[in-house]
């Protein structure tokens, strides 16, 4: 089984693929700290509760990244509990995706994996829009090529920072408001954080879609998305899994 895994800012996405086929996934939160045997742990943990064996069913690692810190402890872990060197996605990872970007070695390695998938499902153009730390849009044209994109602040990075420094504004749980028109304080700032960044996502959407050629599949992802994809209206797809679905994919190119 391949084992891939995406490591995000705030949270890390697990999946065991047996060929095509995602035979289960996990969401942790990411922790730079933990070492390789605590992953190692972690992640034998996980799969023992659907009868996968960690040291036996695992035959390849893909990990894609954007914290360095733990991609070394991902790599340290591959070598030691498998002894194979894990698919680290990066510049010279063959995805078969042009970079048609300033500089390619800019673009992170989930924005591209996440292009790639998308692009391979729905075709082109499209958009994937990826809620999470960051709130990003990752953009491909009808040939299959990464366009670039825009970066917005995150959900819960943008509440985090309104609590930081409001002094009698709470710290609070991002959900579906009740109404626009919050009675509470806390409903105002779910209705301001869900309805302000639904918002932010058609206006953001609409202004790309006035630079492709032709109207683009929107795709979205992320572990924040189910709390503003009902709010919004340019979304056409929602794929939770989409990342590490593409991981696999870049698998499939890279190892005979």
């Amino acid at each position: 089984m391949l084992l891939a895994v995406d490591v995000g800012n705030s949270q890390t996405v697990i999946g065991v693929f047996n060929g095509s086929d995602m035979a289960n996934h996990w969401r942790i939160s990411t922790d730079p700290d933990r070492t390789p045997d605590e992953l190692a742990l972690m992640f034998g943990g996980l799969m023992s509760f659907e009868d996968l064996s960690f040291s036996r069913n695992v035959h390849g690692v893909i990990v894609s990244s954007v914290v360095p810190a733990v991609t070394e402890m991902l790599r340290v872990m591959t070598h030691k509990y498998f002894h194979f060197a894990p698919v680290i996605v990066g510049p010279g990872t063959r995805t078969g995706m042009a970079l048609a970007v300033e500089n390619p070695r800019e673009v992170g390695a989930d924005r591209l994996v996440n292009a790639l998938a998308a692009y391979e499902e729905f075709g082109g153009p499209g958009i994937v829009v990826d809620f999470g730390t960051a709130t990003s849009f990752d953009v491909y044209s009808g040939r299959g090529e990464f366009l670039g994109g825009a970066i917005a602040p995150g959900v819960a990075t943008s509440l985090r920072a309104l609590s930081l420094r409001g002094a009698q504004l709470p710290r609070i749980e991002l959900a579906t408001p009740k109404t626009p028109v919050g009675r509470s304080t806390i409903e105002a700032m779910r209705s301001g954080a869900v309805y302000g960044f639904a918002g932010t996502v058609d206006r953001i959407v609409e202004e790309i879609c006035g630079e492709l050629a032709a109207a683009p599949t929107v795709v979205a992802t992320g572990g924040l998305a189910p709390s503003i994809l009902g709010a919004c209206r340019t979304v056409t797809r929602h794929d939770p899994w989409l990342t590490l679905k593409g991981l696999r994919i870049v698998w499939d190119r890279n190892v005979p």
